[in-house]
């Protein structure tokens, strides 16, 4: 990789330049994909670097992850290694030549010999506007956060989680009912248009670095399953917003009548209200109104066990549900 300044990195480079794309999810996937169907003159897909097929869902199947699907369709090189901190995959990157390595949700640290195979720079597509929520899981952060806005940063990839610096970036609104799949599909639209903006100003010799602030850097961490359980003593306004930066995975949920819940949407029904103990059935109308430590919430659309989604108001019918029971117990 070039170590000179950031300057003389980005002076003007030979095109197409040789693109080595690192990414696993579906928002990876998509990115990708525009990637894939822009190459031409600017840039060139020299391969894909994604996990390794994994078992999904209950089965014991392994399923190649939703990058690599794109890849294979489109007959891009696909590497997937299960170490990337080894001579074998080192070597087989280098094989590839690339100018620039593209990451985008690829699930792990690179280390610095990874960073270094890019001629050029390694870059990255990180889910929100750094340095605000560096990190695992920013897009479900910015939600949780009460955000107005989110947005993509392409920043040079450094040792330092998403500390480096920012070649540009682009910012989306978030609606009031934003959930995490809404958020995801606006900004894999956004990522994928500033990855191509980003190697069309590579190519030309025409970006320039900005650091980061640390002073404003905020930090997020993988999602577990013990932060989707409700507790019913927060406010109806943070478990308002953990119902929509959980959906659609992992899913918020509870329990009724001794049986796991799911909650994928809900609805704010008086704020501030704290009229009784939270968890309790404040009244039906006729989905449950559920009092929170701070307000109340309105249940809209659950999942019991074994069954599919369905409106709140048909769960509360179809189990005879009645003011005064509770959640969570």
């Amino acid at each position: 990789m070039n170590s000179g300044p950031p300057e003389s990195r980005y002076r003007s480079a030979a095109t197409p330049l040789r693109v080595v794309f690192m990414g696993t999810p579906q928002i990876a996937a998509r990115i990708l994909e525009r990637l894939i169907q822009t190459q031409g003159k600017i840039h060139l897909l020299a391969g894909v670097v994604t996990q390794p097929d994994r078992p999904r869902r209950r089965g014991l199947q392994l399923t190649p992850s939703e990058v690599a699907t794109i890849a294979d369709r489109f007959g891009v090189p696909v590497l997937k290694p299960t170490k990337i901190r080894t001579p074998e995959f080192l070597a087989q990157l280098k094989a590839l030549e690339p100018d620039v390595i593209l990451v985008a949700a690829y699930g792990r640290i690179l280390p610095t010999p990874v960073l270094e195979a890019a001629r050029i720079a390694p870059i990255n597509v990180h889910a929100s506007i750094l340095p605000a929520h560096r990190g695992a899981s920013p897009v479900e952060a910015a939600i949780l956060a009460g955000d107005s806005e989110s947005g993509v940063t392409i920043m040079r990839v450094t040792e330092k989680l998403d500390a480096g610096p920012i070649l540009l970036q682009r910012k989306v609104p978030l609606a009031p009912d934003e959930t995490q799949g809404s958020l995801k599909d606006k900004l894999a639209e956004a990522g994928s248009e500033a990855a191509i903006v980003a190697l069309e100003k590579i190519a030309a010799g025409e970006i320039t670095e900005t650091p980061q602030d640390e002073s404003l850097a905020t930090y997020t961490r993988p999602i577990e399953k013990s932060d989707t359980i409700i507790d019913w003593r927060a406010s109806a306004v943070t478990i308002e917003r953990a119902t929509r930066a959980y959906d659609p995975s992992p899913v918020a949920r509870s329990s009724f009548r001794g049986e796991p819940l799911l909650i994928y949407h809900v609805e704010l029904a008086a704020p501030e209200s704290e009229q009784l103990e939270p968890s309790v059935i404040v009244s039906l109308d006729p989905a449950p109104v559920v009092q929170c430590g701070r307000g109340q919430l309105r249940l809209v659309e659950v999942q019991a066990p074994g069954r599919r989604r369905m409106p709140a108001a048909d769960f509360a019918r179809g189990r005879r549900i009645s003011s005064g029971e509770r959640f969570g117990t």
